[in-house]
C-alpha cells in the first residue's frame, strides 16, 4: 500500500499485490474508515478505521451499506470494534508501541439475506505514524474460509 493523495478529508492508496500486474485502491477517511475499495463503494463508511483517542477496553459499532458496482449486490454491514491492548511490535519497518484493536463484522446481500459475510480482523496500530503496522483478517463467505492474510508494514517514510 502506498499513499498517493492527503486531503483534508481522504487519504488515497495504491494497493499492489504479489500476483497482479493491475493495482488496486482504497481510499480511506481520515481514520482510516474505507469509503471505497475496488468496486465497492461504502456508505458512509466500513467502519474499520480508528476512534481517536484510543484506550484499552473502548469499544465502538458500526453500520453501513456498500454496493459492488461490478455486480450491482448491495450489502448491509455491521460491525464492532475494541481495544484490546497494547503491544509492542517489530516489522521490517521498525518497532512501534501500538494499541491492538479486534473488530468483528457481519455483511448480508440485501436481495438474498443467505449470502452472508463474516469477518474478523486485528489491527495493531501505532499512533506515531498514525497507521496500523500489522494486520490479520479471516474472512468467511456462507462459513466457507475465503481470506486469511496477515499483512506487515515494511517502509514507513515521507517523499520529498
Amino acid at each position: 500500500m502506498v499513499i498517493t493523495e492527503v486531503t483534508k478529508g481522504e487519504i488515497s492508496t495504491r494497493i499492489d499485490t504479489l500476483g497482479k500486474s493491475n493495482p488496486g485502491q482504497i481510499v480511506f477517511d481520515r481514520s482510516w474508515n474505507v469509503l471505497v475499495s475496488g468496486a465497492r463503494k461504502y456508505s458512509p463508511t466500513d467502519g474499520s478505521g480508528v476512534q481517536l483517542p484510543l484506550s484499552i477496553g473502548k469499544t465502538w459499532n458500526s453500520r453501513s451499506i456498500y454496493v459492488n458496482s461490478e455486480n450491482g449486490a448491495t450489502w448491509k454491514r455491521t460491525g464492532r470494534s475494541k481495544v484490546v491492548g497494547q503491544e509492542t511490535v517489530t516489522t521490517k519497518a521498525g518497532t512501534f508501541e501500538t494499541f491492538k484493536i479486534e473488530t468483528t463484522s457481519s455483511s448480508k446481500n440485501v436481495k438474498d439475506p443467505t449470502q452472508k459475510i463474516e469477518a474478523m480482523s486485528q489491527v495493531w496500530y501505532a499512533p506515531t505514524i498514525n497507521h496500523w503496522v500489522k494486520q490479520t483478517i479471516v474472512s468467511r463467505t456462507n462459513n466457507r474460509l475465503m481470506i486469511n492474510n496477515t499483512i506487515e508494514l515494511i517502509d514507513c517514510g515521507r517523499r520529498a
